[in-house]
């Protein structure tokens, strides 16, 4: 890691900023595979439209998003399959570690009951 340079630390931790808000990354796994338009978005996540048009311009302008005109409405989409990869193992971290404290928590209650 001693190669990285500053401007690739700060592009990293930017995108881990963008994608740590919990509506940017419900957006991002919303989009997945899938292109839609902010009212769809909004309705699926029950956000106000206003809402989600705001994070997704900061999406769109970090990249992680982009967008097309098809008639008079914007659909949006994945912009890098890099960023879900990213996703994809910060949840299975996520639901590993959630699963082991659970079978902790069930060690020591049988614990406990065998006492």
């Amino acid at each position: 890691m001693s190669d990285l340079n500053i401007e690739t630390i700060l592009a990293v931790t930017k995108i881990f900023k963008l994608i740590g808000d919990p509506t940017r990354f419900l957006i991002l796994h919303v989009l997945e595979n899938r292109e839609l338009n902010v009212n769809a978005i909004a309705e699926e996540l029950d956000l106000e439209q206003s809402a989600v048009s705001h994070q997704l311009k900061k999406l769109r302008e970090a990249k992680l998003v982009k967008s097309r005109r098809s008639g008079k409405n914007i659909l949006y989409s994945q912009d890098d399959q890099h960023v879900y990869a990213i996703l994809h193992l910060a949840v299975e971290h996520a639901e590993h570690g959630r699963e082991e404290a659970q079978n902790d928590a069930e060690t020591a209650t049988a614990d406990k009951k065998k006492q």
